[in-house]
């Protein structure tokens, strides 16, 4: 036996290599746990900055209730320049015939808009309520800090849910649910935008989209925004941008300034309702508004025309639509585009919204039931 372990070991070492042998055995395993502890802690610190901020909770007891709209909006002439949300006073538009009331339409759905050259959910789908990299959704820059004192008076909506039935076309037709969900609590925001493709206990798709940040007195200032999205079995990998001071990063690593003003694709929503609350001549049908993003890809400023008032016709009844388009000179080829229809019956929420890749691949979102807040 002991010359068998000789065998596998060699000779047994003399007293004086023994020693220095034990030392560096502890040696090494003293720097093996240094190199350990400092990959785990690292790894800590990266799973703690990809870590989503932790969602609010928060109790909806009632439902919204219906404001009475105010008046049409005078169109502006055909020549009056885009109306700059960043602008201190927003530019007086010339006069025009008012326009008469329109006539309740008996489908109130548009025609979808002209296809685009690629689909937005082929193999490697684009998310839809995100816009992902290239989307034209709007979202109004926040007024400037010298804008008029209806401002001042403005009042945050309590935490509010709408709930919206999905209907579109991939592939065949498609259905579902959707939800957007704003949440404050003192200085502090969240909103979610959720969305179900398919039956909810088997569900094609499923996406989402979080905003976290403040509420100041120009709007929402996002700190953070974050993307999560799934197909079937496959999740995608989460898209998160970080707003810092003066700064964004974007999904893909990179940094760019960050323009006054500037919302994610989640945020947005109730942006809008800030922007269209204290400046609703920005609503004027044939008016323009220009809207800075941060996309997972690119910070970018869109063009956005007002370019109807319609009645949707909603499950509680029927509901004045100011309908948003983004212009298509401003989309690319292989872009989402975003339509969106503002009630100023509800806050000037959005009460439907159209995510469009072509008229064969698009998703739309019709408010089902009246909103509940806290």
């Amino acid at each position: 036996m002991a010359r068998g372990l000789k065998v596998l070991f060699g000779p047994a070492p003399r007293p004086g290599r023994r020693a220095a042998w034990v030392v560096l055995v502890l040696g090494v395993l003293a720097v093996h746990g240094c190199v350990t502890r400092s990959v785990a802690e690292r790894m800590a610190d990266i799973e703690a900055d990809q870590a989503m901020p932790a969602r609010m909770d928060v109790a909806y007891v009632r439902e919204m209730a219906l404001s009475t709209p105010p008046p049409s909006a005078t169109p502006a002439a055909p020549d009056t320049p885009p109306v700059t949300a960043t602008a201190p006073k927003p530019r007086k538009p010339k006069p025009a015939k008012a326009a008469s009331a329109p006539e309740p339409a008996s489908d109130p759905v548009p025609e979808p808009m002209a296809a685009a050259p690629e689909p937005v959910l082929a193999e490697s789908p684009e998310p839809i309520a995100s816009a992902a990299s290239n989307v034209a959704t709007a979202t109004l820059a926040s007024a400037s800090a010298s804008a008029s004192d209806a401002d001042t008076q403005f009042e945050w909506p309590a935490s509010t849910r709408m709930t919206y039935q999905l209907t579109g076309n991939y592939r065949g037709e498609v259905s579902g649910s959707a939800q957007v969900e704003w949440i404050r609590s003192g200085a502090n925001y969240q909103v979610h935008v959720d969305f179900i493709v398919g039956p909810k206990f088997a569900p094609l798709i499923t996406q989402r989209s979080t905003s976290d940040g403040a509420i100041t007195a120009a709007g929402l200032a996002p700190r953070r925004y974050d993307q999560d999205i799934k197909f079937l079995t496959n999740s995608r990998p989460r898209q998160t941008i970080v707003f810092e001071s003066g700064n964004v990063v974007l999904a893909n690593g990179d940094v760019r300034p960050a323009l006054p003003g500037l919302q994610d694709t989640a945020s947005q929503f109730v942006q809008l309702t800030y922007v269209f609350s204290t400046r609703p001549e920005m609503l004027r049908v044939g008016s323009s508004v220009e809207i800075p993003l941060a996309l997972p890809k690119k910070v970018a400023l869109w063009t956005y025309d007002v370019v109807e008032e319609v009645t949707l016709n909603t499950p509680f009844g029927p509901l004045t639509g100011i309908h948003l388009k983004p212009r298509s000179n401003d989309q690319k080829a292989g872009t989402l585009s975003v339509e969106m229809w503002m009630s100023p019956q509800l806050r000037y929420l959005p009460v439907r919204i159209r995510f469009e890749q072509d008229a064969q691949t698009y998703v739309d979102l019709m408010i089902s039931q009246p909103p509940e807040i806290q």
